[in-house]
């Protein structure tokens, strides 16, 4: 190995999210449903497709992951407005809760400390019976 190069550690999926969990504390459904009562920004970062089929949480700003960063920075020159603070409460939704967890991490390095999951995602939301607003598929509920 070159001085220019550098030794990386290789690890698998399921030991990264091992690890990045191990940095925060993840939140239930109805702990989520709390924080949002409380003013922390519910940030929904399922694509298209599964907000179309499944709904989507009320209130959540939708944020698809690949803009997270750049609308969740208080930095930023693409911020969304919600993203008024380093110290804002946020809660990444994603489907199962395994996109959010690394999409956490980022955001912590962005110097987000108070970002946090959803411990199952959206189905875990909807399947504790939380409200869901079907009216982006044409429906209600």
């Amino acid at each position: 190995m070159d001085s220019k190069q550098t030794s990386v550690e290789r690890v698998g999926i399921d030991e990264l999210l091992e690890q990045v969990r191990a940095e925060y504390e993840r939140i239930g459904p109805r702990e989520t449903a709390a924080a949002a009562a409380e003013g922390a920004l519910l940030v929904d970062i399922r694509y298209a497709a599964l907000r179309e089929r499944d709904g989507l949480i009320p209130g959540a700003l939708v944020v698809e992951r690949n803009e997270l960063e750049w609308r969740l920075d208080p930095l930023g020159s693409h911020r969304a407005p919600e993203a008024v603070s380093h110290d804002l409460p946020v809660v990444l939704i994603c489907n199962e809760g395994y996109a959010s967890s690394l999409a956490v991490a980022s955001l912590r390095q962005l110097g987000l400390r108070r970002a946090t999951d959803l411990i199952g995602g959206f189905q875990a939301w909807r399947a504790a019976g939380l409200p869901v607003d079907l009216r982006v598929t044409g429906s209600t509920e």
